[in-house]
């Protein structure tokens, strides 16, 4: 099959999720209604830890499923794979890539939509199909799949022991969040969105380079603007004042929550074309704080760029 991809979607440790894929939605993996945790014959990857598996691919095929945990298509799918796992006693290791989480390792697979499923053997990339299957349809592509690892040598398998010692080899504790970026993820658990501005700000001047301590401060002041907003009426007074800019702010704003993001590129570098001295600045430093909430592993991120470049000289 071809294979297709996810765009990477923003995220930053310490801060909070604000893409919106219109897309139904499930609990969190190993709650009721979820994707189960990773167990047994699963695990769930990282930057540190994916060289490991693709290694071991080497081995014992990995069956690598991008996806994002919270989605709903993408735990039901991550659920028939877990079970076929386990029917399948170890002849390959089912490997979770949070899309959202790790979008550099999206990026490397080349994918532009989730959840896609990826096979590995011999620490070679095989597209094996897009979306979600019934499990009989999945157990057909891993046939093949294992069909053709038998055919290249990899036909190693996996003890359930040896597996459960290999997920917790894969997953190390995460480090604690510096306090500063604590106080602002305690602040924002609680709604307190200018505490958690004060707390991400103080993070910035100590240390202006802190890159997390930016992209949490870009995304928070989205969520605090966009708090007490009517979509509707901020819509509306964006269409009868096209000149106003903050009107056209609000509205961009609207676009990055609800994961209209070229929406919003667009609208503020047509807007960049029309300005000029302070109100100018304004627009191009909230483009600015949509680069940092995405973060430039975003492809749409770098074409802005250009564009505003482009706009601006």
């Amino acid at each position: 099959m071809t294979q297709s991809g996810a765009t990477p979607e923003f995220s930053v440790r310490g801060a909070v999720d604000l893409s919106s894929l219109n897309r139904p939605t499930a609990p969190p993996p190993g709650e009721p209604g979820g994707a189960p945790d990773a167990k047994g014959f699963t695990v769930d990857l990282t930057e540190e830890t994916f060289p490991s598996v693709v290694a071991q691919s080497a081995q014992v095929p990995v069956v690598a499923v991008l996806w994002l945990p919270t989605d709903a298509e993408s735990a039901q799918l991550a659920t028939t794979l877990g079970t076929l796992a386990g029917l399948y006693e170890g002849r390959f290791l089912l490997a979770r890539i949070d899309v959202e989480a790790w979008p550099r390792i999206a990026a490397a697979f080349q994918v532009q939509d989730y959840p896609t499923t990826i096979g590995l053997i011999a620490q070679q990339p095989v597209p094996l199909f897009s979306g979600n299957h019934d499990a009989s349809a999945i157990q057909g592509v891993l046939d093949q799949f294992l069909a053709a690892a038998q055919a290249n040598g990899v036909t190693g398998t996996l003890a359930l022991d040896a597996a459960d010692a290999a997920a917790a080899q894969l997953e190390p504790a995460e480090e604690p969040l510096p306090p500063l970026h604590q106080e602002a993820y305690d602040a924002i658990e609680q709604g307190d969105f200018e505490a958690a501005i004060a707390a991400y700000s103080k993070a910035l001047r100590e240390d202006p380079r802190d890159t997390f301590a930016s992209a949490g401060l870009a995304q928070v002041s989205l969520l605090h603007r966009t708090g007490q907003r009517d979509q509707q009426s901020v819509r509306a007074q964006a269409e009868q004042s096209p000149a106003d800019v903050e009107a056209q702010l609000a509205v961009a704003d609207l676009d990055v929550l609800q994961g209209q993001v070229e929406e919003a590129f667009s609208r503020l570098i047509d807007l960049i074309k029309e300005t000029s001295g302070d109100e100018r600045d304004v627009v191009r430093k909230r483009l600015v704080e949509y680069f940092e909430i995405l973060g430039n592993e975003d492809p749409r991120v770098p074409a802005a760029r250009r564009s505003l470049a482009n706009a601006l000289y």
